[in-house]
Formats: structure tokens, C-alpha cells, sequence
């Protein structure tokens, strides 16, 4: 049974997720982790750290990603935008035009293409963004002729054409904020704010001859009425050696879903073909985020040097985790706090020694085997992570050991032992709690304590 699920409903879905994360009921952490390097042909983790493995879409990849997380960060409303696919306007590119029907069937039988070949409205380069930040609907790209003029000013409700004969709307423009939080190399922030600069709802803006017809009387035919659902539109047409020539519009009128010209109108011209262009609902300009194709998020997330010290500096990461209400085990409820700590940790009565951070340690009367993630010489507290990844992190016996005070605790790196005077075995980050939504594999990220990571992540719908 043939079905499609549309575009609005991509765009229903990224509205929705960019909503939660300023409603009651849900909170949202980015999780780094993976300190460890990738392992080519490692069971469950092929790739390395110059080619990160994709990560598999299974509960087993949801725990394997919590069993080395390191630290989580809470995101806020501010930290989330919904985004579209940047577009700079540069110099002698053609920019595909708007057009309500790309993909249709035209009367030649084939689909309705752009002049880059897309066949999807939102696949077609129909809008840029200038150099100031303000972003323009192209309505008409002067039969397909490259763009020379940059669209600037103009900030109204009317289209307006440069000199380069191209035809723009006005939609939008970046605040420095946006600049700053989000735009990237590939997205840029679309406005979710109604606008004042909206066209007028079903009107026709644009027309294309797709075939001149034959056998008609010579005339420019004024006040052709345009016919369809709406109402008010007019052209004037341009009828030479039998066949249209020129369609201009005089009135966009308003209301239209379908429009045409009756042939006894313009000297009964025979086979002609011309498309007239409804703008979308509302007119151009109403809603940027449905116009331009908003089903993507981002999230922006700086981590900001040690962030109070959960977030260790001494260490990298190669995993990025978004997770949806994970607990907090100091509460037992729902995670609030601004960052949570997701190692387990030993603390030493004095120094025993500098412990390398991500080698393997052992548990002298337990068994029990950790990887470092850091140690810190002030305060002799150790962290570290237990991977099960491929049996890393369990005892010879092939099970999940935690160390204990009884232990002397041995690096296998540095040599160094000594026995904890306590060992905090739960993570303020109850591990496995929640819902992990998504999970990323990068190349490795090192840390330093004067050093803040800007984190971006595109989810697309």
C-alpha cells in the first residue's frame, strides 16, 4: 500500500524534541566517555581512533556506552536550536528557485526537477544566507542564469528583484547569539518566531513556460484572469508566431492551491503548458522552519575546563552520549544537577604515586580490574571505569569485581600500588538509567584545564 510520511511530520518531530527540552518531565545530558582507544577487530568494536566503529543501534551499544562514560552535562532550552543545511549566497552559483510541486509529474510524464537536479523541494538550494546574516527565499532564478547580485536590505513583505535579474524574499536574520551558538560549517539557526514579512497566503509569485503551444493569435493579452481554487490573480501574455513568449504576473491574488489560464484567453493558443507557483501556506515568510525544511536539532554544549571537577582534564574521550532523564543516585530520582560525574573512584590516605592515566589496575585480594581515568596528587583520589568491552574491566574469572578497601590496587603501567582507604563504587550518573538517545563516535578529544570543548550535535528527523 503505497504511503509516505511527509515532510511536516519530520519537522513536527524536531519542533516537539527542540520543545522538551524547556518542559517539565524531561531533562537532557551530553555524556562524554571512551577514554580508552578504539581496537581494530576488538569483538564489538571494530574500527580505530583514526576510523572511530559506527555504533550499533542495540541495547548492548546503549550499555557499552555508559560503561565508560566519564561525565554528563546538563543541556538547557538555550542550549538547542532547531537548524537547516547552511547555505552561503557566494558569487556566480544558480540557485534553484521555490516551487510548491518539485517531484510531480509534469505533462512530458517525467518529474519536476530544479536545475540541481533535486526532486525535493527541501533538497534544492532555494535559499542563502549573506554576509550579514540575513537569510532570502529565492523566488526566481532568471531561467536558471547564475546569481551575481547578493540578496541584501529589502527587509519587507514584497519580493524584490537585483540586478542580476534574480527575484528574493526576505525571511529571516541571525542575531549575534545565533552566530555564536548556532552556526556551524554545515547549519545554521532557523528563526521559530512568526514574522512580519509574510507574502500573502496562496498567492502566485512566479510562473514558468514549460511548453509555448502553437497555433495561437499574435498579441500582448492584458488581465488574464488566473483561474483555480483562489482568487484575483492576473498576467499578461505574450502570444509571437503562434506560441506564448512571456507570462508576466500583474496580480498575485491570494488563496490558491491550484491555478491555469484558459487557452480563449490569450488567442487560443494550442498545447500550451504553463506553471503557475502558489506560494506555501500563510505566504512566504510565515513559518521559516516548515518553508525552509527545519527537521534538524542542535545541540550546543561548551564544556567549560574541569567544570568544578567533574569533567576530567587529564584524560580524552571519543564518545559523545545525548541521554534522556538518567538518575542521579545521590537523589534517586530524575538527574537536576548541572554536571554528574559517572566514574566510580578510590581515595588513598597518602600518596602512593602518580598513577598513569588509562592503564590497567588490579585488585590485589579481589580480582577486580579498572582502567584510569585520572589521579589526582592533591587530594590522592583515583577514578576510573570498568568497561566490560570484550572482557575489559572483569576479573580472570570473567566477572565484574568492584575493588575494595582490602585491596592493594596495582598499575599495570606505572607500577604503582597502594591500598585505598575508601572505594566509592556508584557514580552520581546511575549507570543504564534513563534513555540513551544517541551516541557518537569520534576521534580522540584531549582535555586541559584551561581549555573549554564546544560540542555540536545535529539530529536529523
Amino acid at each position: 500500500m503505497p504511503a509516505i510520511i511527509t515532510n511536516k511530520f519530520r519537522v513536527h518531530n524536531a519542533e516537539q524534541f527542540n520543545e522538551s527540552f524547556g518542559e517539565a518531565g524531561d531533562t537532557y545530558y551530553l555524556g562524554i566517555g571512551r577514554p580508552q582507544a578504539f581496537v581494530d577487530n576488538q569483538a564489538f568494536n571494530d574500527g580505530t581512533d583514526a576510523a572511530p566503529p559506527t555504533p550499533n543501534d542495540d541495547i548492548g551499544s546503549e550499555f557499552y556506552a555508559y560503561d565508560d562514560m566519564l561525565s554528563a552535562k546538563k543541556i538547557t532550552s538555550s542550549d538547542v536550536s532547531i537548524v537547516i543545511p547552511r547555505r552561503n549566497w557566494t558569487s556566480g552559483t544558480v540557485y534553484d528557485y521555490y516551487r510548491h510541486d518539485y517531484g510531480n509529474i509534469n505533462s512530458a510524464g517525467s518529474a519536476i526537477s530544479a536545475d540541481s537536479g533535486a526532486t525535493n523541494l527541501f533538497d534544492a538550494t532555494f535559499y542563502v544566507m549573506n554576509s550579514t546574516y540575513d537569510v532570502y527565499k529565492c523566488i526566481d532564478n532568471n531561467g536558471g542564469a547564475t546569481s551575481t547580485t547578493e540578496p541584501t536590505g529589502n527587509k519587507s513583505t514584497s519580493t524584490f528583484t537585483t540586478a542580476d535579474s534574480y527575484v528574493w524574499k526576505y525571511m529571516y536574520s541571525l542575531t549575534a547569539a545565533e552566530q555564536a551558538a548556532f552556526l556551524s560549517t554545515d547549519f545554521m539557526h532557523v528563526s521559530t518566531e512568526s514574522t512580519d514579512y509574510s507574502t500573502t497566503a496562496g498567492a502566485i509569485e512566479n510562473v514558468k513556460i514549460t511548453d509555448g503551444g502553437s497555433s495561437g493569435t499574435d498579441n500582448t493579452y492584458t488581465s488574464v484572469a488566473i483561474r483555480g481554487d483562489g482568487s484575483g490573480g492576473e498576467c499578461t501574455v505574450v502570444v509571437s508566431s503562434g506560441a506564448v513568449t512571456s507570462v508576466t504576473i500583474t496580480n498575485a491574488g491570494s488563496g490558491y492551491t491550484f491555478a491555469s489560464i484558459l487557452a480563449s484567453d490569450f488567442g487560443n493558443v494550442s498545447g500550451s503548458d504553463i506553471d503557475f507557483i502558489i506560494s506555501p501556506e500563510g505566504g512566504h515568510a510565515t513559518d521559516c522552519v516548515k518553508e525552509l525544511g527545519g527537521f534538524f536539532v542542535m545541540v550546543n554544549v561548551d564544556l567549560e575546563q574541569s567544570e568544578s571537577g567533574e569533567f576530567t582534564t587529564d584524560n580524552d574521550f571519543r564518545r559523545i552520549a545525548l541521554v534522556r532523564n538518567p538518575v542521579d543516585s545521590t537523589t534517586g530520582s530524575t538527574a537536576t544537577a548541572s554536571t554528574l560525574d559517572a566514574t566510580k573512584s578510590m581515595t588513598f590516605a597518602s600518596d602512593p604515586g602518580t598513577f598513569t592515566v588509562d592503564e590497567k589496575i588490579t585488585g590485589s585480594s579481589t580480582g577486580a580490574v579498572g582502567y584510569v581515568v585520572d589521579y589526582n596528587t592533591s587530594t590522592y583520589v583515583l577514578r576510573y571505569i570498568q568497561p566490560q568491552f570484550a572482557n575489559q574491566g572483569v576479573d580472570a574469572n570473567g566477572n565484574l569485581t568492584e575493588f575494595t578497601s582490602s585491596d592493594t590496587v596495582t598499575g599495570a603501567t606505572s607500577g604503582i600500588s597502594g591500598s585505598p582507604s575508601s572505594v566509592d563504587t556508584t557514580p552520581e550518573l546511575t549507570h543504564d538509567s534513563g534513555d540513551v538517545l544517541y551516541i557518537e563516535n569520534r576521534k580522540p578529544i584531549s582535555r586541559a584545564s584551561d581549555q573549554t570543548e564546544n560540542i555540536k550535535l545535529i539530529v536529523e528527523f
